[in-house]
């Protein structure tokens, strides 16, 4: 097969998809991280680099689903608390530093939701970040810019839309609420 690391990841997913199981989960990291890992100077990387574009769809799997998104984005630019629905989620960084910090939805007595958080990671290039259905996480980037890959089971503008699945969380008198 000839073709760029972009078209052999493609090609890869293709082969190893199924349902969600480890399995699948850690195909699709390990996928992804050699993605990430690509030679700044294939064209469509460059051309992602140089564009800086805040969202690009890469590849949209018209029979599995699967959406693979670049991102650019700059230091400061912070995502508040989300889920992601029905989906799975990865998130790899091909350059730069993006701070990830994971949450647990507590509910307490008199049925009032407030986040905890569990813990935050420092994700440098190469890395990735694995998020199943549930998980709620934000993402702050850390370095002047940070291009990386947002791997989805579906599409979430989609899922979100239409079925209202993917909850986002709001900052109320210093805790982070539906």
């Amino acid at each position: 097969m000839t073709g760029n690391s972009l078209d052999f990841f493609i090609q890869d997913m293709k082969t190893s998809w199924g349902p969600l199981s480890s399995a699948v989960v850690a195909s699709s990291q390990a996928h992804l991280e050699a993605l990430a890992s690509t030679s700044p100077d294939e064209v469509w990387l460059a051309s992602l680099h140089k564009n800086a574009s805040p969202y690009e769809e890469l590849y949209r799997d018209p029979v599995f689903g699967f959406v693979l998104l670049a991102h650019t984005e700059t230091i400061g630019l912070y995502r508040p608390p989300h889920d992601h629905g029905r989906s799975w989620v990865i998130y790899v960084v091909q350059s730069g530093e993006i701070e990830m910090r994971s949450y647990a939805r507590i509910e307490d007595q008199e049925g009032r939701i407030q986040l905890v958080k569990r813990n935050s990671t420092l994700v440098k290039s190469g890395q990735a970040m694995v998020y199943l259905p549930g998980d709620i996480h934000d993402t702050r980037c850390i370095s002047e810019t940070a291009l990386l890959f947002r791997f989805t089971e579906r599409d979430l503008k989609k899922e979100d839309k239409e079925d209202g699945k993917v909850t986002r969380f709001v900052e109320r008198e210093g805790l982070w609420t539906v």
